[in-house]
């Protein structure tokens, strides 16, 4: 197990970011910068032993500064939509940028994607780290407190890639953090005839602007449901209000089992490469989307990426959960600590 650090560029205020490769011993190698804490590279072997890059991005960090649909980054403080940028504590109401239509969006204009993380690494015979911590201030955003995030990517020999999240507050806030990488288990084309798994036996249900309507709702019956493994393009296109609304799949799903405990979240399958994803979470929810809004951009290597070529798994608390008193908490308290940890396995099945 080793990490490998180079200069990757500079921000526009001449912050230097650094790429740090972390390899493990299956082979498996992971490049995460300290800007966003974004993951730039998977490398993953296919089913004849080729190594292939199975995430969306870009080859120079002016590419990540301008017009990343955030890339493999870090998601904050909020990840997903808070509806009409706005959230009340005790009464305080707090108002936030409006950076997605008239809703708040991944933490704001300058959210935890758009930062330099200060970074360390730790390397032992069993995995490699990568430590990442930020402070962000009173007001941040518009988000109360001062916040003290740290953010570690964990890869073992194995290949797994283990993210932990923990936090602390000096003053009551609302947080919710994911990674926002965009996944193609091919290394290229449309992620239509990937298949995929969620553990989940309901989801929440969306309005027109993507924000949920503070229900939960069973998938049974619905294309929402994938308790079995279903090919991602099969239903996406049906007469559906939901997908109507999300352009296709860009829903919270509710992860069975006891939020808190670390347990399967989702399995997505590429028959081609015969690659495969698994992903286990302590967090409530799982939003899987299809990169139905994905723009058209030229990334790395010269590949072309548009609509449906990168797909997300993002575990996280329920979007725009500040608002919905039925949704579990988001609420941070002084004295609390905000921890949650997602794992990402990689394989290839038969």
């Amino acid at each position: 197990m080793n990490i490998e650090q180079r200069l990757f560029g500079q921000t526009h205020d001449g912050a230097d970011v650094s790429a740090y490769t972390l390899v493990s011993d299956s082979g498996i190698q992971v490049t995460i910068l300290n800007y966003g804490g974004t993951i730039i590279s998977l490398l993953a072997p296919d089913r004849n032993g080729q190594m292939g890059d199975i995430v969306l991005g870009f080859d120079n960090l002016d590419d990540y500064l301008s017009r990343s649909p955030f890339f493999g980054c870090i998601a904050g403080r909020f990840a997903n939509r808070i509806a009409n940028a706005t959230f009340d504590l005790d009464g305080v109401p707090y108002k936030l940028a409006q950076n997605d239509g008239k809703n708040h969006l991944h933490g704001g204009v300058v959210g935890f994607d758009k930062v330099v993380w200060a970074a360390e690494t730790v390397a032992t015979g069993s995995s490699a780290s990568l430590i990442l911590t930020h402070l962000s201030p009173d007001g941040d955003e518009g988000y109360p407190g001062n916040l003290s995030a740290r953010v570690v990517y964990t890869l073992n020999p194995e290949g797994d890639l283990r993210i932990d999240y923990n936090a602390t507050t000096d003053q009551k806030t609302v947080l919710n953090l994911t990674n926002h990488s965009y996944f193609n288990l091919a290394g290229g084309g449309d992620i239509l005839d990937h298949q995929i798994m969620l553990n989940a036996d309901s989801f929440t249900p969306i309005d027109g602007t993507l924000i949920p309507i503070g229900l939960l709702r069973d998938v049974t019956g619905t294309p929402m449901d994938f308790c079995e493994p279903n090919r991602i393009g099969e239903r996406i296109e049906q007469d559906d209000d939901q997908l109507r609304f999300g352009g296709g799949y860009d829903h919270n799903w509710v992860v069975r089992g006891e939020a808190g405990q670390l347990r399967p979240a989702a399995r997505v399958t590429e028959p081609t490469s015969g690659r495969f994803l698994e992903v286990e979470t302590t967090q409530p929810g799982i939003q899987f989307y299809a990169g139905n809004m994905m723009p058209d951009l030229i990334g790395k290597g010269g590949r072309s990426y548009s609509r449906r070529t990168g797909l997300c798994l993002e575990t996280q608390h329920f979007p725009d959960s500040p608002n919905q008193p039925n949704f579990p908490s988001v609420v941070l308290e002084p004295g609390q600590e905000y921890g949650e940890t997602t794992v990402f396995k990689f394989g290839v099945g038969e």
